[in-house]
C-alpha cells in the first residue's frame, strides 16, 4: 500500500525544499532531489507538494520580514530559471510553430540537469507554439525507441560521413543525390530533415575576385564562344581563368582550366606571382599533358578574359604550337567567361573559405590538387544531371558501359 504522510510532514518538506533552493540557488529539482532521499519521500512525490501546497500567495500584514524576503527570493529564481529557459528555447522556436517530438525530446534531454524536465516543459508548454507535457516525456523515455527512430540513427551517421567526405559543402539536393548514389533509398524532405538534425548545410558561395588586368594594346582575336558554353565532346571548348588566395605572406594565385563538356578541371597550377611563365602557362602545360592534345585534335578552342596573362606572346605561342584556337571575351565583362568564374568561386567556397588565412603557397597547393581530384572523380555536378566528371566522359568513350558513380 502507499504510504501516507501527515499534513505536517509535508509542509515541512515542502519547507525544506523551498529554504534549500533560497540557500542554495539552482532550479528546484535540485532541491528536491537532495531532499526528498533524506526525508524518505519520492522525488515526485515531493515534486507534487512543492507545485499544489508551495507558497503562492504574496505575503500578508502580519508576515514576518524575514519569510517575506524568502518568498521574493524564491519567486525571483523562479523567474530567473523561466528567463534562462526561454532564451535556451528562443532558437529552437525560430520557425514559429510547435517543433517535431523528436526534437523536443532532445531539447529536454539536453538541458534537463541545468532546469529539470519538468519546468522546461511547464514553462515552454505555456508558450503561443505550445510544447510536449512532462508525462508525455516520460513516456517517450519508457517505450522502446521506433523502427523510424533507429533509422534515423543510421541515416544520420551516413549523411555526416557522406557530407564529410565532400568537403562539407553539400546542400540539400547534393546530399539526396549523393545518397541515392550510395545506395540509400530516401527522399529529398527526409534528407532536409536530417541534416536539420545533425546541423549540416551546404556551403554558399562568396564574392568574385579581379585578378587579372586587361592588355592595354589592341587585342584582334576574336570571341568565339559569345557565352554559349556548350560543348558536344570533351576537347572541344576548354575555358581558363585566375583567382587569389590569401596567405600569411600576402597573396598566391590559382589558374584553372575546365573542360566544357565534362566540366573536368584539366590543367591547374599555384604560384606566388602572375607571371606567364609561372601560372597560366605551367596550368596550360598541364592541361595538353593531361588529355593528350597535339595538332592531330581538330577544332579545340580555348577560352579566357583579356587578361594580359592570356594575350601574352608566350601563351599566344604556347596555344598555336598545340594547334589550339584562342578566344578571348570582352574587358570587364564576367559573362564573357562565366563557366569558369564559375569554377573559381565554387573553389573559393568548397575550399578556400573553410580557414580564415592559409600559411603558404605550398599548403594551398597541396589543398588544391586533393579538391580538383574531389571535383573531377567524386563531386556530383547539377548541370551534369548530379553526376561527375569522370562519369561523362567515361560514358562518352563507351557509351555502352554505364560508368559507375563514384560518391
Amino acid at each position: 500500500m502507499p504510504k501516507k504522510f501527515r499534513p505536517e510532514l509535508r509542509d515541512r518538506a515542502v519547507r525544506m525544499v523551498y529554504d534549500r533552493q533560497v540557500r542554495e540557488g539552482g532550479p528546484r529539482a535540485a532541491s528536491i532531489r537532495a531532499v526528498a532521499p533524506q526525508l524518505g519521500v519520492g522525488e515526485e512525490t515531493l515534486r507534487i507538494w512543492c507545485n499544489r501546497y508551495g507558497p503562492t500567495e504574496p505575503a500578508g500584514p502580519g508576515e514576518p520580514l524575514e519569510e517575506e524576503n524568502r518568498r521574493l527570493r524564491r519567486e525571483l529564481a523562479e523567474a530567473r530559471r523561466a528567463n534562462e529557459i526561454l532564451k535556451a528555447a528562443s532558437a529552437f522556436f525560430g520557425s514559429g510553430t510547435r517543433p517535431p517530438h523528436d526534437e523536443m525530446i532532445a531539447f529536454i534531454d539536453m538541458h534537463r540537469e541545468q532546469f529539470g524536465a519538468w519546468a522546461i516543459c511547464r514553462i515552454l508548454g505555456a508558450t503561443e507554439c505550445g510544447f510536449i507535457t512532462s508525462r508525455g516525456y516520460r513516456a517517450s523515455k519508457n517505450r522502446n525507441a521506433s523502427a523510424r527512430s533507429v533509422r534515423d540513427e543510421i541515416l544520420i551517421e551516413e549523411v555526416q560521413r557522406i557530407h564529410q567526405e565532400n568537403y562539407s559543402v553539400y546542400g540539400v539536393r547534393k546530399m539526396w543525390h549523393a545518397m541515392q548514389h550510395a545506395g540509400w533509398d530516401v527522399g529529398r524532405d527526409q534528407v532536409a530533415r536530417l541534416m536539420k538534425i545533425a546541423g549540416l548545410q551546404g556551403v554558399r558561395r562568396g564574392r568574385k575576385p579581379v585578378t587579372t588586368r586587361p592588355e592595354a594594346g589592341d587585342d584582334q582575336r576574336p570571341d568565339l564562344v559569345e557565352r554559349r558554353f556548350v560543348a558536344d565532346r570533351p576537347q572541344q571548348l576548354w575555358v581558363a581563368d585566375i583567382t587569389y588566395v590569401r596567405i600569411l605572406t600576402g597573396f598566391c594565385y590559382v589558374a584553372f582550366i575546365t573542360d566544357v563538356f565534362s566540366r573536368r578541371i584539366v590543367g591547374w597550377a599555384v604560384a606566388p606571382t602572375l607571371h606567364t611563365e609561372q601560372l597560366p602557362l605551367l596550368a596550360l602545360e598541364h592541361a595538353l599533358l593531361a588529355t593528350g592534345v597535339s595538332r592531330n585534335v581538330s577544332g579545340l578552342i580555348h577560352h579566357s578574359d583579356r587578361g594580359s596573362q592570356y594575350v601574352s606572346l608566350a601563351y599566344s605561342d604556347a596555344l598555336l604550337a598545340a594547334g589550339v584556337k584562342a578566344s578571348v571575351g570582352t574587358v570587364g565583362d564576367s559573362y564573357d567567361n562565366a563557366l569558369a568564374e564559375t569554377v573559381n568561386g565554387l573553389y573559393k567556397a568548397e575550399l578556400i573559405y573553410s580557414k580564415r588565412i592559409w600559411e603558404s603557397v605550398s599548403e594551398v597547393e597541396l589543398a588544391t590538387m586533393g579538391w580538383v581530384h574531389w571535383w573531377n572523380t567524386a563531386r556530383l555536378h547539377e548541370a551534369l544531371d548530379y553526376r561527375t566528371p569522370a562519369s561523362v566522359e567515361a560514358s562518352y568513350t563507351h557509351p555502352t558501359t554505364t560508368a559507375p558513380a563514384t560518391v
